[in-house]
């Protein structure tokens, strides 16, 4: 007599799992309800941990760099200058005589320097015929989609020095 009975293993096996073949595909309420819970409490973990980093973190320190004299530029004139780092490269244009703009000099659509126009009064970039405006850095034309970042000046005597960066 064999060791394996084949009609005994099969009744055996039907008995222990009752699922038949064509519903293995379905799911239950109950198991895509469960599913939806355990996914959408495991989303709200997720934001309250960012949530808490951002609550914690420490805001970006920028360092103090003296830019320019107040009569080192002539009106229409322009100096480059690296802010907040020495790979981050910025241009200062004097529009008036007592008004002073910097900008980073990296388009915002991709990151080629732009470079000032005297006769127009704006930034061009090169690239892909994308201008900014030369007072207040905002899209004037072209493909960039974000106004160029504002280097935040301070005069201090007869020095005019950045002390930070508005995006936006």
């Amino acid at each position: 007599m064999p060791f394996f009975r084949k009609p005994d293993a099969e009744a055996l096996w039907k008995d222990e799992f009752s699922i038949h073949t064509a519903d293995e595909r379905y799911v239950s309420r109950r198991q895509f309800a469960k599913f939806l819970t355990l996914a959408s409490l495991g989303m709200f973990v997720g934001n309250l941990w960012i949530l808490a980093r951002s609550y914690f973190a420490k805001g970006v320190v920028f360092p103090r760099a003296t830019v320019a004299g107040a009569g080192e530029i002539p009106v229409g004139g322009v100096k480059l200058f690296a802010y907040p780092t020495p790979a981050d490269r910025c241009i200062l244009v004097r529009n008036a005589e007592s008004e002073y703009n910097a900008f980073s000099q990296k388009c915002t659509h991709l990151s080629c320097a732009v470079y000032y126009e005297p006769e127009t009064n704006r930034l061009a970039c090169p690239c892909h015929h994308g201008y900014f405006s030369a007072t207040d850095g905002s899209v004037l034309q072209g493909p960039p989609p974000r106004p160029l970042p504002r280097i935040v000046l301070e005069r201090q005597g007869q020095e005019f020095v950045a002390i930070g960066v508005k995006v936006g």
